[in-house]
């Protein structure tokens, strides 16, 4: 199937925005999300399970790619107050398929019900779980998108705070990194995100607690943490913070890989399976972290094998 990236940008302006605001509640937003999103077309003969990873409800996505031996950890986007393994279900399984990996798209908690340090104590559970499983931190990445990448990034903070090793890279998709929100560009034309939604999930999610470096991570001390691949759009809001995220990750000394997509908006990677440029942009990322765990195989001395 192929849907031209204007239709789909349509779509989005159209059908998803109205639904992402502050006049229906998160319970009605997830639903709707759900009921939207509910149409993937993933790779052929993907095969998708409910399970549980560190106690958290889990979607297991295994392709004909999939090595057992490689796993990708997926933290979906949405503000942290929607968003599941079926909203995200595509967009996962297209890359852990590029990646060569065994999928794990978790269902953590979200907000306002279970506020901050919910959705990280969900995640850092889940990686363990993935260690505790056999599994090496050489044979493991972890990706998110939006408040997914903000959460990739905690992540890979608490795992540092507690002398775990780190993955063998960060995948994030336009991360939410500073929910103080004085970065956004309100003059950028943005299809799917506005200021008022981020308001309510920033203030659901962490109260006052928005200069947690784990809330936002662009104030954290980034020293030591995985490579990462990062992708930004043209038409998001959050294009500036995310492009001074990666300015301090390089500060840091941390290895980055950062390309602004031009004509694309926030997270267009939800589409693939369904508009050529998602899925390209999409097995771009798998590519990248199929070399990370490439290397930390051939290098089993590295960051991935040896950090604490």
């Amino acid at each position: 199937m192929n849907v031209p990236l204007p239709a789909a940008r349509l779509l989005v302006r159209r059908a998803v925005k109205p639904v992402l605001g502050t006049r229906l509640t998160p319970v009605r937003q997830r639903q709707m999300i759900n009921a939207l999103m509910r149409i993937a077309f993933l790779p052929r003969g993907t095969l998708a399970e409910r399970t549980m990873l560190g106690g958290v409800p889990t979607e297991r996505l295994t392709t004909p790619a999939s090595d057992p031996a490689r796993a990708l950890l997926y933290l979906h986007g949405g503000a942290y107050l929607v968003g599941s393994p079926t909203t995200h279900r595509a967009m996962a399984a297209h890359l852990s398929h590029a990646i060569g990996a065994i999928g794990h798209v978790l269902d953590y908690r979200l907000a306002p019900e279970h506020p901050y340090p919910a959705a990280v104590d969900d995640a850092i559970a889940a990686y363990r779980a993935l260690l505790d499983k056999g599994l090496e931190p050489g044979q493991v990445v972890v990706a998110g998108d939006s408040a997914g990448g903000g959460l990739a990034l905690a992540l890979a903070l608490r795992a540092r705070a507690e002398g775990l090793p780190q993955p063998a890279g960060l995948g994030l998709v336009s991360p939410w990194v500073d929910l103080r929100l004085g970065g956004l560009d309100e003059s950028i034309d943005d299809p799917l995100l506005s200021r008022g939604w981020l308001e309510l999930g920033a203030v659901s999610y962490a109260g006052q607690d928005v200069v947690r470096p784990e809330v936002s991570p662009l104030l954290a001390d980034l020293t030591g943490l995985a490579p990462m691949f990062v992708h930004a759009a043209s038409q998001e809001m959050f294009v500036d913070d995310v492009e001074r995220f990666v300015e301090a990750a390089r500060a840091a000394g941390v290895e980055v890989t950062y390309e602004r997509l031009g004509g694309h908006w926030h997270v267009t990677h939800l589409f693939a399976g369904m508009v050529r440029e998602a899925t390209g942009v999409v097995n771009q990322m798998g590519g990248w972290l199929r070399g990370a765990l490439d290397r930390a195989t051939d290098q089993p001395g590295d960051q991935a094998g040896d950090q604490a």
